[in-house]
């Protein structure tokens, strides 16, 4: 594992080489569950100031009765908490006990379809006219009040206890949302820009015209979160939104260009997912809400692309002007999707188009749209301080490939200058592959960097996990953590303070 001040040419053509099958052998079954597990460095040491939990969302069951889920994003959600007090650490893990997964253990196959493709044994003939959804709660992972929230987007949070992990059941948010009701994966943590820190989050019901309801709940306190902020608006065209992202001011959502015709979903084809395609040569639209609800939302054409991940937005007031939002996204040049019939642990990189962080700066007066690339390199999951979300942030942090061209398996972090594109870059390669990168403050810090990087690595050379501290402001390695679990190539995760 090697950190660079730079963005290095490969020496050799070996440089950004990477061996297949360790990236793959990461998908796997989670075979226990532990609890808490006492985690000792292998190298470094663990900062006595870091005081609280790191929670991590993702699939970690694959397989069951034989058959493997068509797409990853299919598997059942499995929690993993990394605790840290005093200098020391320990690890607990469970899976979130859905419907789904409960009654699929008990049958021992499977039983639903997947959105991404899975579908039940029997063929097309099985699969027809069966349109229930699978609630599988393996997307993100976060601490409310004395919830601890498994979410997926397409349905009601499941609710934990944030100590043991163990699954209280579904939960509709003190009756504020109807059963079944969409509850977004990707949610905002406002870090007080209203004198109360407030997690900010929404659900979409798609179709020709579809709604967002935008929420906001305190997140200050330890007990029931109070939903401070609610409101609905309707738009023109079928949604796709995974994430969004918060100003001050402002929620700012991208309608990506997507086309939906769910006829092979309910002929037992394909997965709902399977049914979206791009729209070439058609613009997406930003779609601005007030956050204050007095107003009506703003409608802005966006650049052409596909968006999963925001890394962040902030307010530029203009003189003589409605002044200026800015946007940092992820940008595709197309949505990214495995084809029926392709395994996605043998999935070709360089047939998937690449993630690349951009800024769009929209001009409220106006409306018009400039466009700025700032980091070329394939990246994903990018972030910025916590206390700087909604606001000017100066660093971001974020997973990226090794290679400084083309697309392969995310095997480094980079930290990135916003204002200058200064860059440092760690690499887990060649046997490594990082996940989504959490920002941790260091407690009572003023500099922006002053923390820690906290990320899973798959470690392809012993088939497990380690958890990497790295130092946020030169990306140095404080600790290294191997790790007594085989986690899967998760998705999100989130960082609660110590009590």
């Amino acid at each position: 594992m090697t950190v660079a001040p730079s963005r290095p040419e490969p020496t050799s053509p070996a440089a950004g080489d990477y061996d297949r099958d360790d990236w793959a052998s990461s998908f796997r079954n989670v075979g226990s569950e532990l609890t808490a597990v006492a985690l000792t460095p292998s190298s470094g040491t663990i900062p006595p100031e870091l005081g609280g939990t790191l929670y991590r969302n993702g699939p970690g069951r694959l397989e069951r009765g034989g058959r493997w889920v068509h797409h990853p994003f299919d598997g059942d959600g499995m929690i993993t908490a990394l605790r840290f007090e005093s200098g020391a650490a320990s690890l607990c893990n469970r899976f979130v006990r859905t419907e789904g997964w409960v009654a699929e253990e008990a049958a021992g196959k499977v039983l639903y379809r997947g959105v991404f493709g899975t579908q039940k044994p029997g063929g097309p003939a099985a699969n027809a006219f069966d349109l229930r959804l699978k609630n599988i709660a393996n997307t993100h992972v976060v601490r409310l009040g004395d919830k601890l929230l498994a979410l997926w987007e397409a349905s009601s949070p499941h609710a934990l206890d944030p100590e043991t992990l163990e699954t209280r059941g579904l939960d509709l948010m003190e009756g504020n949302l109807a059963e079944g009701e969409a509850f977004s994966a990707h949610p905002r943590f406002d870090p007080g820009h209203h004198g109360e820190r407030r997690m900010v989050t929404f659900g979409v019901k798609a179709g020709p015209r579809s709604t967002v309801r935008l929420m906001e709940y305190d997140a200050s306190g330890a007990g029931t979160a109070e939903l401070k902020a609610d409101q609905k608006h309707s738009f023109p065209g079928f949604a796709f939104l995974h994430d969004f992202a918060i100003t001050p001011n402002w929620a700012v959502f991208l309608q990506n260009a997507m086309a939906f015709n769910p006829l092979g979903f309910v002929f037992g084809l394909k997965g709902a997912a399977q049914c979206l395609g791009s729209k070439p040569g058609t613009p997406g639209e930003f779609w601005l809400i007030p956050r204050s609800g007095g107003g009506e939302p703003r409608r802005v054409s966006a650049p052409e692309g596909f968006v999963f991940h925001h890394l962040n937005a902030f307010e530029e007031p203009d003189s003589g002007s409605a002044g200026t939002l800015v946007v940092d996204s992820i940008y595709y040049d197309d949505f990214p999707t495995i084809p029926q019939g392709v395994d996605f642990r043998s999935i070709d990189f360089d047939s998937l188009p690449i993630g690349q962080l951009k800024r769009c700066r929209i001009d409220l007066a106006s409306g018009k749209v400039s466009t700025e690339l700032l980091e070329q390199r394939c990246c994903e999951f990018a972030t910025v301080n916590p206390a700087r979300v909604g606001l000017k942030a100066s660093w971001a942090w974020m997973a990226v490939t090794e290679v400084e061209t083309g697309n392969a398996p995310l095997q480094a972090i980079e930290k990135i200058n916003l204002d200058t594109g200064e860059r440092r870059l760690w690499s887990a390669a060649p046997r490594g592959f990082v996940s989504e990168p959490v920002m941790v403050p260091r407690p009572g810090a003023t500099a922006e960097d002053d923390g820690w990087v906290l990320v899973v690595v798959w470690n392809g050379a012993r088939c497990a996990s380690d958890l990497v501290i790295l130092r946020a402001g030169d990306l140095s390695e404080q600790a290294v953590l191997p790790l007594p679990l085989a986690i899967p190539h998760g998705l999100h995760g989130s960082w609660a303070e110590a009590a």
